[in-house]
């Protein structure tokens, strides 16, 4: 396939590096390639006997009247030249867009793949149960049970159980401290009900099982040999499905119990320690005991001071290696809020690597503010420098009045005499003040951008927000 690599000067070796090998013209089109005009490119295109036409991914022009005369398709390349050896070898079996650029589309592509892949082998798996629908164990992918501790105490609980199950929550876990009462159980169950997720009970008090199984719970935690003699038959006779664990007996010994009551499924839960208190000595009990295991990695995540993405990301890779079924993850602090979805795309992430020895260029990552390749563009050339001094003490205030942002309900909001004006991005906001002539000054414009840009950041990461603070 023969293309014709329109570029700039400032990235000329950059992209005849990676076009060598290739049957591919490089031409330079003028100093930066995102300025090319479609004159231009009509002119040292025409008679060339190209297959196809990849412009910088930064081009903004349409090329649709050089594709119509010349006959020649023109596709958008990646944005940065340094991403074009990952886009050349992909000439032909992947089909370009002329209005994404191409490191997007194919980062959207092998989203995808990825997707489609997870949902045929789901669909394609064996399992060991069906609780409510969700299979468990087996070759299907591990599960995430998502826990809304104290669920009793929550006057947003049909909120934040929807958001869990938005999240990618497969199971919903309604914990309750022992100030609970069986009426609150069943006013929990019944609240989130209609959310279409499994439900779990989290108690190991007697009482509040029962209410559970009366409630219709799909799935209770935790039996151990203490409340077993008083929920067992009711246990049995309901079908629930149990999370056992060790008490003043083993969990080996209780799991025998259960199944001695009549209860079935069982999961066994081996208990994980956190970081300090026996992490590493509590993963040998993660061995076959003849039921699904269950890792309980919420209490870890929630006892360490760190990023929660990267925690959860390599528990659940503990838990794939430890061939757990299900994965307990919280949102119980604002340290670890994110925790359901970072842990489910953790759970999709161990099934996609199948046979891989590693879990990585999957199609789904779970990079957030670290880069995975660091682009290192050439450097800018100049004649002359000019070093920012201090900015000035004294303030000139914008005469069309001060605009005050926040965020509110996931939008950016920018407040101006009495007007709010809400969007997802900065730059809808920003504009939208000065379509409305709420912007006079060019510095009182610098700061607008960046306290937008920040708030934006801020919805991206779900972080808190400060006007005129650090980010």
């Amino acid at each position: 396939m023969r293309c014709l690599l329109p570029t700039g000067e400032l990235t000329e070796a950059v992209v005849r590096s990676a076009a060598r090998g290739y049957d591919a013209d490089v031409v330079v089109t003028g100093h930066i390639a995102a300025f090319l005009r479609p004159a231009h490119l009509k002119e040292i295109a025409r008679g060339g006997s190209y297959d196809l036409i990849l412009v910088s991914g930064m081009c903004t022009a349409s090329f649709a009247a050089v594709e119509e005369e010349l006959g020649i398709p023109v596709y958008l390349g990646p944005r940065h030249a340094v991403d074009l050896p990952l886009i050349l070898p992909l000439l032909g079996t992947v089909e370009l867009s002329r209005t994404v650029p191409a490191d997007e589309l194919l980062r959207d592509i092998r989203r995808k793949e990825a997707e489609a892949t997870l949902a045929d082998r789901e669909a394609g798996a064996d399992f060991d149960y069906a609780i409510a629908g969700c299979r468990i164990g087996g070759s299907s992918r591990m599960k995430v049970l998502a826990e809304i501790m104290d669920a009793h105490r929550r006057e947003d609980l049909a909120a934040e159980a929807s958001r869990m199950a938005a999240s990618g929550a497969d199971i919903l876990d309604l914990g309750f401290g022992f100030d609970a009462t069986p009426e609150d159980v069943l006013r929990c169950l019944g609240a989130c009900r209609d959310i279409g997720l499994p439900l779990a009970a989290d108690t190991q008090d007697p009482a509040l099982i029962l209410a559970a199984i009366e409630g219709g719970a799909d799935l209770i935690l935790s039996l151990q040999e203490e409340n077993l003699p008083e929920v067992g038959e009711a246990a049995r006779e309901a079908g629930i499905a149990a999370v056992v664990v060790p008490g003043g007996a083993s969990l080996e010994e209780n799991i025998r119990a259960a199944r001695e009551a009549g209860i079935m499924p069982v999961i066994a839960d081996p208990l994980l320690q956190p970081v300090g208190s026996g992490l590493v000595a509590s993963l040998a009990g993660f061995e076959p005991v003849g039921c699904p295991l269950f890792f309980g990695a919420g209490n870890v995540t929630e006892l360490i001071d760190a990023d929660s993405v990267g925690v959860n990301a390599l528990l659940a890779g503990l838990a794939h290696e430890a061939g757990a079924a299900v994965i307990f993850t919280s949102e119980h602090s604002d340290k670890t809020r994110g925790s359901v979805r970072e842990m489910r795309r953790a759970t999709e992430m161990m099934a996609l690597m199948g046979t891989r020895p590693y879990p990585k260029d999957l199609g789904l990552d779970l990079m957030c503010i670290k880069e995975k390749r660091r682009r290192r563009e050439p450097p800018i050339p100049y004649e002359r420098e000019v070093p920012a001094g201090p900015v000035p003490e004294t303030l000139e205030y914008d005469p069309y009045g001060n605009v005050r942002i926040g965020i509110a309900g996931g939008r950016i909001v920018a407040e101006h005499n009495g007007t709010a004006y809400t969007g997802e991005r900065w730059d809808e906001v920003f504009y939208a003040l000065l379509h409305h002539e709420s912007v006079s000054l060019l510095d009182h414009a610098a700061y607008l951008g960046k306290e937008l840009y920040k708030a934006e950041l801020s919805l991206r990461f779900d972080r808190s927000f400060e006007q005129d603070g650090s980010f």
